[in-house]
C-alpha cells in the first residue's frame, strides 16, 4: 500500500513538472509569436513613415492607401509610385528604424524600371562584426514600377535575443525536471538497497534466534542438574553461557526493533499512567543485572502521570540505565531527577560515568554510532540503544538532550509535555 502511495506521489510530481514545462514552452511559443507581430507592426509603421517622407515636396499625393506589403515574415515591399534617390531612402530607413527601436540588421533594394531589375542593394549592419559587404539579391514584383524592398535576414535571431528571459526560464525548468528525475531514480535505488538491507537483517536475526533459543533451553536444563550444581566451575560456565546468550538475544531484539522502525513507524499503544512505579520496576530489573549499581529517584511527587506506550517507555529507561552503568569506571551511581515546570515534565538521568567528548555529543543518537573511548573495547554493542531511545522520543513528540556534567558523567534529559 505504501509502495503504491509512493509511486503515485512520484508519478504526480513528474506529471506536474512536465505539465509546467509544456505550459512554459507553449507560453514561450506564444511570446515568440507576439514578438514577431510586434516587430512586424513596428516595421510597417516605420516603412509607412519612410514612404510619406519620400512624398514630401512632391506636387501630388500617393494614390496608394497602404503602400507597404508584407510578403513574408522578414520581407516587405513598399510601393512609392514616384522616383526617389537610394541615398535618401537609406537615410530615411536608418532614422525611422532607429525611432522604432528596430536594431536588427536589414538589407534593401530598389527597382530600376530601365533594366527591369532590382539593381541597387545594400546590407545595413548594426554589428561591428558584420561590416563587410554582402551580396543582396531580391526578386522582382509585377505591376510595380517605383518601389523598394526590405528584408530582415536575422529576424529569428533578433527575436530570440529579445526573449532571453523566457528561454532561461524554460532551460531552468528543464534542468529542474532532469534533477527531479535523477533524484527519483536515486531515491528508488536507495529504497531498493534499504529494503535489501532490511530483509537481510530480518532473515539473519531470525536465523540467529532459532539456535539461540535451543542454546538457552539446553543451558537452563543443564544448570538445574545436580552434577552441574555440585561442580562450582561447571555451574559458573553454565551461567556464563546463559548470561551471554541473553545478552546476544537482547542485541538481536534491538536490531529487529530498528529494522522494524525503518520499514514502518512503530505503533504506539499510549495510555495515561503513573511513571514513577514503572521506573522503579525498571530499576529493580537493571539491579538484578548490575547488583553493585546504585540507582535512586529524586522527585517531589510520585503522582506524575503522562500518556505513554508502557512497553517502549520501559525499554527506553532500561537502555539509558544500562548505558550509564556500562560506561562507568567507578561504582555506578545514577540519579533519576523528575521535576515539572511550565507543563513540561523533565526526566534527567544523571550518571558518574566517563562522559563524552564535546565534539561527539551530537552524534550519540545516530544509528550504529559508538563513540571511541576507554570503554569502547570492553563494552559490546551495535550502537543502537540510544538510537532506539531517540526514535521513541520522536514518536512521543518529546525532546531529548545530552550534556556533560561539571565533575564527571553525563546527563540525558527528556522533556515531556503534560497537563497537571
Amino acid at each position: 500500500m505504501k509502495i503504491n502511495k509512493l509511486n503515485s506521489i512520484i508519478l504526480l510530481g513528474l506529471v506536474a513538472i512536465i505539465s509546467i514545462l509544456v505550459a512554459q514552452l507553449l507560453w514561450t511559443k506564444e511570446a515568440f509569436t507576439l514578438e514577431q507581430k510586434k516587430l512586424s507592426q513596428k516595421a510597417n509603421i516605420a516603412l509607412l513613415e519612410v514612404a510619406r517622407k519620400l512624398y514630401e515636396g512632391k506636387d501630388h499625393e500617393s494614390s496608394c492607401q497602404n503602400p507597404v506589403q508584407k510578403i513574408s515574415n522578414d520581407y516587405y515591399i513598399v510601393n512609392i509610385q514616384n522616383a526617389f534617390e537610394p541615398d535618401i531612402l537609406e537615410f530615411y530607413l536608418r532614422s525611422e528604424f532607429k525611432k522604432m527601436n528596430i536594431t536588427t540588421d536589414f538589407e534593401y533594394a530598389v527597382y530600376n524600371c530601365q533594366s527591369d531589375e532590382m539593381v541597387y542593394g545594400k546590407y545595413i549592419s548594426f554589428s561591428e562584426k558584420e561590416k563587410e559587404k554582402k551580396t543582396v539579391s531580391f526578386p522582382k514584383h509585377k505591376n510595380l514600377v517605383y518601389y523598394f524592398a526590405i528584408r530582415f535576414p536575422n529576424e529569428t535571431t533578433y527575436l530570440f535575443s529579445s526573449m532571453r528571459f523566457w528561454f532561461i526560464l524554460s532551460i531552468a525548468l528543464i534542468l529542474i525536471l532532469l534533477i527531479y528525475v535523477y533524484s527519483i531514480f536515486t531515491l528508488l535505488q536507495q529504497k531498493k538497497y534499504s529494503e535489501l538491507q532490511r530483509d537481510f537483517i530480518n532473515n539473519m536475526t531470525h536465523e540467529f534466534k532459532t539456535p539461540l533459543s535451543s542454546i538457552l533451553i539446553a543451558s537452563k536444563y543443564l544448570s538445574e542438574q545436580n552434577p552441574i550444581k555440585d561442580d562450582k566451575k561447571l555451574h559458573t560456565y553454565t551461567n556464563i553461557i546463559i548470561n551471554q546468550s541473553h545478552k546476544l538475544n537482547n542485541h538481536i531484539e534491538k536490531i529487529l526493533n530498528v529494522a522494524k522502525s525503518d520499514s514502518a513507524p512503530l505503533a504506539l499503544k499510549k495510555e495515561m499512567i503513573l511513571i514513577v512505579p514503572i521506573i522503579e520496576e525498571v530499576i529493580e530489573n537493571i539491579q538484578l543485572k548490575y547488583p553493585d549499581a546504585t540507582i535512586k529517584i529524586e522527585t517531589l511527587s510520585h503522582d506524575y502521570k503522562i500518556e505513554i506506550d508502557v512497553f517502549h517507555f520501559t525499554n527506553l529507561v532500561y537502555n539509558l540505565l544500562d548505558n550509564a552503568v556500562k560506561y562507568c569506571n567507578e561504582k555506578p551511581e545514577i540519579t533519576i531527577a523528575i521535576s515539572s515546570e511550565n507543563n513540561v515534565l523533565k526526566l534527567a538521568f544523571i550518571d558518574n560515568g566517563i562522559g563524552i567528548l564535546p565534539k561527539n555529543l551530537s552524534f550519540i543518537f545516530d544509528k550504529f554510532y559508538r563513540a571511541q573511548n576507554e570503554k569502547s573495547n570492553e563494552v559490546n554493542g551495535f550502537g543502537l540503544g540510544l538510537y532506539y531511545v531517540k526514535e521513541i522520543c520522536n514518536l512521543h513528540n518529546w525532546k531529548i538532550k545530552v550534556e556533560n556534567n561539571l565533575a564527571n558523567g553525563i546527563t540525558i534529559t527528556l522533556s515531556i509535555p503534560h497537563k497537571k
